[in-house]
């Protein structure tokens, strides 16, 4: 059985420290945020570790990412050419996102060599003229996260644009530890987020019936977040996730409010909900913190509450 596990603290009692592992039900766990998250096995660190560690990163941004950025590392000079000689500013930006991801794949193009290079039994010391090539192009391409969005169009995702740079720049046991920090954090938003759907909608006579679908959504949302998708767990539980956000999305509301009840707008409601829904997905998905948008929802939640009428939600980047 698939639980997400949360602290229960007594009066008695304190928190432990953050960082503190504990086995479960048999299963490590390490204590974050007020969550006790699933913990994996570290990889030994080495270069093809962290190979493999930035690889997965980049196809992670790209995939979390607005699309056209993913600029192949050979045509970098021409991606630097382009973004240089922009003037318009709107451009300017787009075009400094579109070099910071040739500056990735160029790192990564780099990394692959020298794994090869060590598998030769070439000594690649952490001097060497590669490697801080390696980094120079992680460096500014984490510069320049500040110009790529999410795919949502909503907000950059500066917190994933500076993975990959981490990853090279600490010991991979220290990078694990501090993505256990992050998932800590996006549980806590995706509870925030939960909680405003229900303070806000089930109020309202006509979505009232809502508060089990939010509930066994966010609770699924948060048993993915700590999941790996290596986790042999996670057929169940990706599907656990789409199933119980379908149901939420295909939510109806009552057909009559009761008389008397305040008058509430049945669309803004049914956006309402569908937008928190996909809020929680895209954080999920990413599995860090999106606090711009999260601080957003929760205020048309407020506005809703108070007027009735939801403000609209930011539009999505073009496909």
């Amino acid at each position: 059985m698939n639980t997400l596990y949360r602290l229960e603290v007594t009066q008695d009692a304190s928190p432990p420290p953050e960082g503190t592992r504990r086995l479960i039900d048999g299963r490590e766990r390490v204590y974050y945020d007020g969550y006790w998250i699933k913990s994996y096995p570290v990889p030994a660190d080495s270069l093809e570790a962290k190979k493999r560690l930035i690889e997965a990163l980049t196809r992670r941004l790209f995939n979390h990412t607005e699309h056209g950025l993913n600029i192949p590392g050979s045509r970098l000079a021409e991606a630097r050419a382009t973004y240089q000689g922009e003037a318009d500013p709107a451009r300017k930006r787009v075009k400094g996102a579109m070099l910071a991801g040739a500056l990735f794949n160029r790192a990564t193009d780099i990394f692959r060599k020298l794994v090869d290079l060590q598998a030769d039994g070439i000594e690649i010391g952490s001097d060497d003229a590669l490697m801080r090539e390696c980094g120079n192009c992680l460096m500014e391409a984490m510069e320049l996260g500040r110009f790529v969005l999410h795919r949502s169009g909503d907000e950059g995702i500066d917190e994933l644009w500076g993975e990959p740079f981490r990853a090279f720049s600490i010991p991979v046991e220290d990078f694990y530890e501090s993505r256990y920090i992050k998932i800590g954090q996006t549980l806590r938003d995706i509870d925030r987020i939960a909680a405003a759907m229900t303070a806000t909608l089930c109020r309202v006579p006509l979505f009232a019936g809502a508060a089990g679908p939010i509930r066994d959504f966010a609770e699924a949302a948060k048993i993915k977040t700590e999941t790996l998708r290596t986790d042999p767990e996670i057929f169940d539980i990706w599907s656990s996730l789409v199933t119980a956000g379908e149901r939420l999305a295909h939510f109806t509301p009552e057909l009559a409010a009761p008389q008397g009840s305040p008058a509430y707008s049945v669309s803004d409601g049914l956006h309402l909900l569908r937008n928190g829904r996909d809020l929680i997905v895209d954080i999920t998905r990413a599995r860090t913190p999106m606090p711009k948008s999260t601080q957003e929802y929760i205020a048309r939640c407020q506005t809703y509450r108070d007027t009735g009428i939801a403000p609209l939600a930011p539009s999505p980047l073009p496909a």
